[in-house]
Order: C-alpha cells, then sequence, then structure tokens
C-alpha cells in the first residue's frame, strides 16, 4: 500500500487493514444502505476522513459502529489497541471486544464496573516485564489525561489527573490475548459523547422539618442527571437506573416512592414506547402491595424520567405500572402527571426583572422593548436598590440596598410598605455585604452575608418568617460571593472566591431537627464548571442544568451550560455577548437569556434573533427564583 508504519497504523484506525482484513474496528458506517433508508449509497473512492462523534453532531443518528475480531498475528500493543477500539463498539454486549480476552478474564471483565473518560484515546506502549522469563507474558500500559469517571450508578464525576493502567496480556497457543483487563471501560471524550447520553432521573425531595410549610406540598420532584448508552436500549437502562435509587452525591437530601429492592418483573425485559407514546413497566413482587397513591407518585417518577426518551419532539403520553402477573398496579397520564411536574416549583415566568440606573426594580415581558417600575416600593424613585431576587409565583420581590448593607422583602403591589430590615449585614461595603437573594419554589429566601468577621448562609422561611443560618462545609479559607438555590429547594450553586480565583459549587441542602427548629446544612461541595478557572456568573437554566460565563486558562470568556454533575450540556452554544457581568435564565429553556454586560447594559437574547440592549445602564438581571 505505499504507506509506512505510522500511516499503516492510523489508516488502520479509520479504514482498511494492511492485508485486505476489510474495516478496522471501529468501523464507521454512514448513511449505509443497510443501516439508514434514504442516505446515497456508500462512496468506494475518496480521501478517509475523521467523521466528528459528539452528541452535536449531524451525522450522530446516521452511524453505527462495530467491532472488528483480533487478528492473526497481532502482537500486544496493536491487540490492545484493537480491544479499545472494539469497546467503542454499538453491541449490547461487547462481543467482539471478548474476542480479545482470555477465556477466564472473560468471566472477570465487568465493563460496566467503571467508564474512565480521557480527553483523547489512551497512548499504548509494550513494558519490559523482568517477571516474564519465559516469553509467554506482556503488560502493557496505558496512559493519558483522565477528565471524569462514571460508576457503576451510571453517575459522572469530574476527574482531571494523569492516568496510567496496566494490562497483561499471555499467549493463548500462538495468539496474544489479554489476562488481565482495565476496570471497566476506558473511553476517550469524543467516543463517551458519542456512545452516552444524559437523563435525568426523578426522586423526591426530602423536605424534613420545611414539608409542612412547603408551599409545593411534599410532591416536589428533584432531578438527578446519569449517563445511559444512547442506542443500546436506553428505556430499559434509564428505567433499571431509576429503580436502582438516587446517585451516592444525591440520595441523602431525596427518596423514591418505588419499594426497596423493586425491579422489573423479568430480567432480560425489554422497555419500549408504545404506538401512543406510552410505557408499560411490569414491576416484581416488591411492589405488589402499595396503595394507589404511593403507585402514582412512582408512576410520576418514571413518566419524568423517560419523557426526553420519546420519538422526535414527542412527549410520553403515560405510563402503565403492573404487578408480576400483568395485573394493573396503576396508570398515570402526561395529564395527571402535571400535580407533579417540576415547573410546579419552578414557575412559569412572565417577566425578566432587573435594576435600573435610578436603584429602581425594574421588570420586562417578552413582547415588551421598554422596561417598567413594578408596582410597589421597589418601583419607587426612592428604592436604592443594588440586587433583588422574585419569588417563583411573581407576587413578592426582595432587594438589597446598593451598599449591600440591607435585605428588604416587600409585595409587588400597589400601595404595599417595604417592611422593615429582614436582614443587615455590618460588612461594612458592597463587596463585604449581602449577596443577591434567592427564591427557591418552596417559599424560602436565601442569602449570604460576606462580612469576614462574620460570614453566613441564611434562609428565610416563607421570605419573612425567621433567618435560619444554614450550616456550610470547610471553604478552606474560601468565601462565597454569589449563590443561586434550585427552585426544588434541594441544591444550592454558589461562587466560591479563593486565592484569586472564583469556581462554581454545587451543594445539597440538607434538613434536620423540627419545625419550630429546623437545622439546615449544605455538604458535599462539587465542582460544577471545572474547565473554567474563572466564574463570573451564572444561573440556572434547566432541572439540571446551568448557563455559565467564565474564563479557562487562555483568560477569554465564554458562555456555556453545564450539568449539575459537572460534565458538558448538550445544548448547543449560545455566543456570548462581550464582557458579562450578570446573567438570569429560566428552568423553562424556551425563555430569552438577560444578561448584563460592560459595555451595553442589560441585553437580551429572544428567540431566532440576536443580543439586543433594552438598557443601557441596568444592572443585575434575574427570572423568578
Amino acid at each position: 500500500m505505499g504507506a509506512d508504519r505510522a500511516d499503516r497504523r492510523r489508516f488502520r484506525r479509520r479504514g482498511r487493514r494492511p492485508g485486505g482484513r476489510g474495516l478496522s474496528a471501529p468501523v464507521l458506517l454512514a448513511c449505509g444502505a443497510l443501516l439508514v433508508s434514504g442516505c446515497a449509497s456508500m462512496p468506494d473512492s475518496g480521501d478517509v476522513r475523521r467523521v466528528d462523534s459528539s452528541p452535536r453532531s449531524d451525522v450522530d443518528s446516521q452511524v453505527r459502529v462495530y467491532g472488528v475480531s483480533p487478528g492473526k498475528g497481532e502482537q500486544p500493543a496493536e491487540l490492545v489497541s484493537g480491544f479499545l477500539e472494539a469497546t467503542t463498539s454499538d453491541e449490547e454486549n461487547f462481543g467482539t471486544a471478548k474476542e480479545y480476552l482470555t477465556k477466564s478474564a472473560v468471566k472477570r471483565w465487568q465493563p460496566f464496573a467503571a467508564t474512565t473518560v480521557l480527553d483523547q484515546v489512551p497512548d499504548v506502549r509494550v513494558e519490559t516485564d523482568p517477571g516474564d522469563r519465559d516469553g509467554n507474558g506482556k503488560t502493557v500500559v496505558l496512559s493519558g489525561k483522565r477528565i471524569a469517571v462514571v460508576d457503576e450508578t451510571h453517575a459522572y464525576k469530574p476527574d482531571e489527573q494523569p492516568y496510567e493502567e496496566r494490562i497483561h496480556l499471555t499467549l493463548s497457543g500462538s495468539e496474544w490475548r489479554i489476562d488481565g483487563p482495565p476496570r471497566g471501560l476506558i473511553l476517550g471524550e469524543s467516543d463517551f459523547q458519542r456512545i452516552y447520553r444524559s437523563v435525568n432521573k426523578y426522586y423526591f425531595a426530602d423536605l424534613g422539618p420545611d414539608a409542612e410549610d412547603s408551599k409545593a406540598g411534599d410532591n416536589v420532584l428533584v432531578a438527578d442527571p446519569v449517563y445511559v448508552r444512547r442506542r443500546i436500549d436506553p428505556v430499559t437502562a434509564t428505567v433499571k437506573a431509576l429503580l436502582d435509587g438516587p446517585t451516592g452525591w444525591l440520595e441523602p437530601v431525596v427518596s423514591s416512592s418505588f419499594p426497596r429492592g423493586a425491579a422489573l418483573g423479568r430480567r432480560d425485559e425489554r422497555l419500549s414506547l408504545d404506538d401512543s407514546n406510552a410505557l408499560k413497566i411490569r414491576l416484581n413482587g416488591r411492589a405488589a402491595q402499595i396503595s394507589a397513591a404511593r403507585c402514582a407518585r412512582m408512576a410520576a417518577q418514571t413518566l419524568f424520567t423517560v419523557q426526553d426518551l420519546g420519538e422526535g419532539s414527542s412527549e410520553v403520553s403515560g405510563v402503565r405500572l403492573e404487578r408480576q402477573n400483568g395485573s394493573e398496579l396503576c396508570a398515570l397520564s402526561s395529564d395527571a402527571a402535571r400535580a407533579y411536574a417540576p415547573d410546579g416549583v419552578e414557575g412559569h415566568p412572565r417577566h425578566q426583572y432587573f435594576v435600573d440606573s435610578e436603584h429602581r426594580m425594574v421588570r420586562l415581558s417578552d413582547d415588551e422593548d421598554r422596561p417598567q417600575p413594578v408596582p410597589g416600593p421597589f418601583g419607587a424613585d426612592d428604592a436604592g436598590l443594588g440586587s433583588v431576587a422574585v419569588s417563583r409565583d411573581e407576587r413578592d420581590a426582595a432587594g438589597v440596598t446598593s451598599d449591600g448593607s440591607a435585605l428588604y422583602v416587600t409585595e409587588l403591589a400597589a400601595g404595599a410598605d417595604r417592611g422593615k430590615v429582614r436582614v443587615r449585614s455590618r460588612g461594612g461595603s458592597v463587596e463585604h455585604g449581602l449577596t443577591a437573594p434567592s427564591w427557591d419554589g418552596l417559599g424560602g429566601l436565601w442569602v449570604a452575608d460576606r462580612d469576614p468577621r462574620q460570614p453566613r448562609l441564611l434562609r428565610l422561611r416563607g421570605g419573612t418568617g425567621p433567618a435560619d443560618e444554614v450550616r456550610l462545609p470547610e471553604l478552606d479559607g474560601g468565601r462565597i460571593t454569589a449563590l443561586r438555590v434550585s427552585a426544588d429547594g434541594s441544591r444550592i450553586a454558589m461562587l466560591v472566591k479563593r486565592s484569586g480565583h472564583t469556581t462554581l459549587r454545587l451543594g445539597r441542602i440538607e434538613r434536620r431537627g423540627t419545625a419550630d427548629a429546623p437545622k439546615l446544612s449544605v455538604g458535599a461541595l462539587r465542582a460544577v464548571a471545572p474547565k473554567l478557572e474563572d466564574v463570573d456568573t451564572f444561573s440556572w437554566a434547566g432541572d439540571s442544568r446551568l448557563v455559565v460565563a467564565g474564563r479557562e486558562s487562555d483568560g477569554v470568556q465564554q458562555l456555556q451550560y453545564v450539568e449539575t454533575d459537572g460534565s458538558p450540556s448538550n445544548v448547543p452554544e449560545v455566543p456570548g455577548p462581550n464582557g458579562v457581568q450578570s446573567i438570569g435564565a429560566s428552568e423553562d429553556q424556551t425563555r430569552p437569556l438577560i444578561a448584563e454586560t460592560r459595555e451595553n447594559g442589560i441585553v437580551r437574547l429572544l428567540p431566532n434573533t440576536d443580543w439586543k440592549t433594552v438598557d443601557q445602564d441596568g444592572s443585575a438581571p434575574v427570572y423568578p427564583g
């Protein structure tokens, strides 16, 4: 073929192996007649080109990847490379990849014990092993840069550090085979994004002492993102993940209505939506005697978990849960499930809000070009506000004075009373005063006092009730500079400044104690945007998604969406305006973004338009929440 060794190796990975063995592992078949209808025939000439395997690729739905069996006489490094490539195939049980293993290794290998995600495919080198004196064993070293790990519960965890792992091979007859396989799968980031997709499981918030006073009752669903294989029976995999219970990070603050041990009625059961986009699930005996009310909650968890797995943009029309003998436990239609919908606590925002140049609170609807002062004292000329927050039902507002010293809460109604100071900071400056406040969907109002002598995180019950101090984890000398609480009240995102850098952290909100004396704490802080060295601003933008403006090491600000587990979102990137200082978004992704910029003041991004200035001198834009 007239190619040197490096060229032949590269050709093996993407095209035809030397010697006519056919297509290599992995084999990318785009628009193949056997796989996809309505495509042109596959060309038999032309250049070999790299296929973009990211989840945003237009060719994604037209590509299938298949592994190829090991060839005769393959040497250890080549064999291990073939094994790694075969694990990226769309085979359900990795049948081809197992051909690279010894019979005993096949029994031991657990591909789903963990998935290690590297920034690219690992480097492969053969290591001299002084213990292999008879020449029947070889050790191959894999190395690279690890960026994340997905554990056996399908939970994604960013974990950036050098990666190295050893794989042992032995001669099986005259052929090398792997007898010491790696733990789980090892994938480059592009392969991981092609093979896996993020889905939200849903569990009910454990509201503890706040349950009685919650505006949303106890039917508050919390998103728990996990990763499942996008082409290999995703509905069954997602439902099984739901039945397995919440991921370890979220488990302390949520509960499942499914009884412990509940599982599919048959181990080999395959679930799919029927022609009416409904889902029927037969459960084992653990669920046989549950009450109708509890079953409805189980069905609600299931319906919202599988909601995005319908064909095209169709919503799941309903869920029917059955006993093992096929009799009905309960059925829940999508209409009846509205009582449990996450947007019940998120609300349906009608306006965007910000502070104008006169330090008044103003609001703007989608069809308005000019903001108007809100009704009530916050819209008056002497409001003196620096930042604001609006309750999810848009009836109440909280405002921090322009000097950061005081928090007021009032109704958004003509004739309303500004009332007394609800929280006062003695930090002495805007930087060391109160953060912008944030409402959860339960009725609680949250604010942090940045006074260096007495930093505090507070939650005001009902917005105007007692201010409960929230226990924080050790911040290693860092301090909170901004916060926003999720609508479900179970998670809080915070900007933490430490050693000259500001990072975005997510914590779970744990509720203990009694209704009269609640004990709140934030636990298990984790990085949400690990690739950004500095985060300037952020906002919730979905059940498990945030929009973030920040900088990587190159210092250039970028606007991006991230998931609450720290993984990159599959939402298309948004071109950000220059110099974003504050941003507001809604959990309803059909609503426009609104931002404060250094050069153009308040700008807004309506659907199918560019960013447009709505107030040259405004600041601190927010949606309700």
